[in-house]
């Protein structure tokens, strides 16, 4: 059986890679980072909160090896998409933001573990408007 506080140190480790691509793409692409990880209470965090032109963008980041059991974006159901809605409400509240004009984007991180165990992310797709308030 194994070690199930590895797996989640492992799993932050490779969450905080993709984190780092999908905001290094972001910002290549004209997207001006406003938050990483931003949390609130019992519902959870949100990836990244971005900005490009006139348009807030929540961004939720998925990372797997392949698509063999479902691509990245399938782990954002129904239930996460809840959640980050409610995050980003309060988001929205707390920064005064009500009156932007916002958008729900999953990037999927595709990566790759090589023998001495570094990870390097091999594929990366930006997946505008993923879902709908």
């Amino acid at each position: 059986m194994g070690d199930s506080s590895n797996n989640r140190s492992n799993n932050r480790s490779i969450g905080r890679i993709g984190e780092s691509a999908a905001s290094d793409y972001l910002q290549k692409n004209g997207y001006l980072i406003l938050r990483r990880n931003f949390r609130f209470g019992r519902y959870g965090e949100i990836d990244i909160v971005a900005k490009k032109s006139a348009e807030l963008c929540f961004v939720e980041v998925k990372a797997r090896t392949s698509d063999l059991f479902g691509r990245p974006s399938e782990a954002v159901g129904y239930k996460k998409q809840r959640k980050i809605l409610a995050v980003a409400s309060h988001y929205m509240a707390v920064f005064n933001a009500s009156e932007s004009k916002v958008r729900f984007d999953v990037i999927e991180i595709y990566y790759r573990k090589d023998p001495s165990g570094q990870i390097a992310v091999t594929g990366l797709n930006h997946i505008e408007n993923a879902f709908t308030a």
